[in-house]
């Protein structure tokens, strides 16, 4: 069984950088998509950021773009969610996930595509 966790969440001002680290384990996850989703108070889980394991693509949320952006380190089995110029907008439990067979960079935006995920971390940003 694969285990995702997250880590990194906190408490920042806006304006703030965060990196968010999701260590995979229990199985492989060369070959599969990683992504971030997020979910705010009050709100849906929304996609944020997508990297392709083996490739390195990458494709994000428009509200995303330009402010964050997603990494993995092969070695460490890790993805990476570097955070910058976090505002109010920001604060959500974030969480990562995997999704073993998946289209085309359209269909990474789709949660029911993704098969493991983690428990989340909060990140609140203050403004």
């Amino acid at each position: 069984q694969g285990q995702l966790v997250e880590s990194g969440g906190g408490l920042v001002q806006a304006g703030d950088s965060l990196r968010l680290s999701c260590a995979a384990s229990g199985r492989t996850f060369r070959g599969v998509v990683m992504g971030w989703f997020r979910q705010g108070p009050g709100k849906e889980r929304e996609f944020v950021a997508a990297i392709s394991w083996n490739s390195g693509y990458t494709y994000y949320a428009d509200s995303v773009k330009g402010r964050f952006t997603i990494s993995r380190d092969n070695a460490k089995n890790t993805v990476y969610l570097q955070m910058n110029s976090l505002n109010a907008e920001d604060t959500a439990v974030y969480y990562c996930a995997a999704a073993l067979l998946i289209g085309p960079a359209p269909a990474w935006a789709q949660s029911r595509e993704y098969n493991y995920w983690g428990q989340g971390t909060q990140v609140t940003v203050s403004s």
